[in-house]
């Protein structure tokens, strides 16, 4: 009974460490954009710019940190057996998703480039918006369909396959880590 309750409560824990992280991503993007973006007497930062800034600062922490570590872990260690912070991140998100323990070749197809491109590119973007330069709308276009598709080809063919390794039976796993998951990568 114990030894149960102390799993669960280190589950538990580490759930909560891991949202913490995604939440501390997403006060840095907040405060970044309180930093790039400032409003002054003279130039009043729309509503909808200071969100974009703040949605592709998230995204570009989010391919940079966090699927960048899973690349790492997937390609020189061992996502499953790592003790790293990152490792144990991936391991939580692992219980919704398992294809993420185990190093899934099409998961880590679709990473590799979404990391290396999807990255740089919301930074450009952001430097675009910062300077208000028009063309800005084009790549963020480019950016959402890259997203929509990277999304597309990471969770179709486990829905295809009748999702043997989605976890949807546990209403955290399904809610806030897929469904956010997938939704974070659509706004």
């Amino acid at each position: 009974m114990t030894q149960t309750f102390d799993k669960i409560q280190l589950d538990f824990q580490q759930m909560i460490i891991s949202l913490i992280f995604v939440i501390l991503l997403l006060i840095i993007a907040f405060i970044a954009s309180t930093i790039f973006l400032p409003s002054s007497q003279n130039k009043v930062i729309k509503k909808f710019e200071r969100f974009a800034f703040i949605w592709l600062t998230f995204d570009a922490l989010i391919h940079l940190i966090l699927e960048g570590s899973f690349i790492y872990y997937s390609l020189v260690d061992n996502i499953e057996k790592s003790q790293s912070p990152l490792a144990k991140l991936w391991q939580e998100y692992g219980k919704a998703d398992s294809r993420w323990l185990h190093s899934d070749v099409t998961i880590l197809s679709v990473e590799i480039p979404t990391s290396i491109f999807l990255g740089p590119l919301a930074i450009y973007i952001l430097a675009l918006l910062i300077n208000n330069h028009v063309s800005r709308h084009y790549w963020q276009i480019i950016l959402c369909a890259c997203e929509i598709y990277g999304s597309w080809i990471t969770f179709c063919p486990e829905w295809l396959t009748g999702s043997k390794n989605l976890n949807t039976e546990n209403f955290v796993y399904l809610w806030v880590y897929l469904v956010v998951r997938f939704s974070e990568k659509h706004i």
